[in-house]
């Protein structure tokens, strides 16, 4: 199964991007993966919160291909533990799936069209962490359900 990671706007901190490659590089080990990375949407002095999140949210649905899963990392989203990720993950893996989606927003959450088309929603905490924290978040906790498919000793229970 291919594993897709969708980013709005470009992280700037050299730290968070050299943690971030580094899982990415691990996560290739256990299936092939992908980052995309869309544009911050330009010129948003003149835009409301709400329209920055639509034309990020266009944005995002242009990449998604019709019979494509797209799960939102939101903080409205279920929140699973590690254990019960990895088993959320295996069912998906198990399936008849070709690939899954994961997408993180901008600072503004996603669009209502963009909650429209999400197959699922998962929330990483109930904590708020900044749209580029959440991408090293993500990735750690992606491999870290990779190790305990595989019965790897990187995860203690």
């Amino acid at each position: 199964m291919k594993i897709r990671l969708i980013l709005i706007g470009k992280t700037t901190n050299q730290h968070l991007i050299s943690l971030c490659d580094d899982y990415a590089s691990r996560l290739s080990h256990y299936a092939p993966f992908t980052i995309d990375l869309l544009p911050a949407v330009s010129q948003t002095r003149n835009l409301s919160q709400a329209q920055q999140a639509i034309a990020e949210g266009k944005m995002l649905l242009a990449q998604i291909r019709p019979a494509e899963q797209l799960i939102l990392l939101d903080e409205r989203g279920d929140q699973l533990s590690s254990q019960g990720f990895a088993d959320w993950l295996n069912s998906r893996l198990l399936s008849s799936q070709s690939s899954l989606t994961f997408a993180i927003g901008g600072p503004y959450g996603f669009a209502p069209q963009v909650y429209a088309r999400a197959t699922a929603m998962i929330s990483l905490s109930s904590m708020t962490f900044s749209h580029q924290m959440v991408r090293l978040i993500f990735l750690e906790q992606l491999y870290r359900a990779f190790t305990i498919l595989k019965g790897q000793p990187y995860h203690h229970s």
